[in-house]
C-alpha cells in the first residue's frame, strides 16, 4: 500500500504544478496584452513626432486636455512626445524582461510536470521506486 500513498502524493504534486503552470500562462497572456497596448501607443507617438517634425516653428500646436484644446509651444509638444516615447520604450524593455523570466519559469514548470508524470507512469507500471 506504500506505492498507493506515493502515487496519491505524486498526483497531488502534479495537480499543484499544473495550477502553477496555468497561473504562469495567464501572466504571460496578460503581459502580451499590455505589451500590445504599449506597442500601439509607441507607434502612435512616433507618428505624432514625425508630424511635429514636418511643422514650421511658428505653426500652432494644440493639446487636447479634457474637452478643451489648449495651445502649446511646438518645442514643448516635441519634448513631451519624446518623453512619452522614451517612457513607452523603457516599459516595453521592462515587459520583455518580465516575459523572458515568465517563459523560463513556464519551461521549468513543464519539465517538472513531465518528470512527475514519468514517475507516476513508472509507479503505475509497477517498476517505480518511490
Amino acid at each position: 500500500m506504500g506505492s498507493t500513498s506515493a502515487l496519491k502524493e505524486l498526483q497531488r504534486d502534479l495537480e499543484n504544478k499544473a495550477n502553477d503552470l496555468s497561473k504562469l500562462q495567464k501572466d504571460i497572456a496578460k503581459n502580451h496584452q499590455v505589451r500590445k497596448k504599449y506597442t500601439i501607443q509607441l507607434g502612435e507617438n512616433e507618428l505624432v513626432l514625425k508630424e511635429l517634425d514636418l511643422l514650421n516653428e511658428d505653426a500652432n500646436v494644440y493639446k487636447l486636455i479634457g474637452p478643451v484644446l489648449v495651445k502649446q509651444d511646438l518645442a514643448e509638444a516635441n519634448a513631451n512626445v519624446r518623453k512619452r516615447i522614451d517612457y513607452i520604450s523603457t516599459e516595453l524593455k521592462r515587459l520583455d524582461g518580465i516575459l523572458q523570466d515568465l517563459e523560463e519559469k513556464q519551461n521549468s514548470k513543464k519539465e517538472a510536470i513531465f518528470k512527475v508524470q514519468q514517475r507516476i507512469q513508472s509507479l503505475q507500471a509497477g517498476k517505480g521506486k518511490a
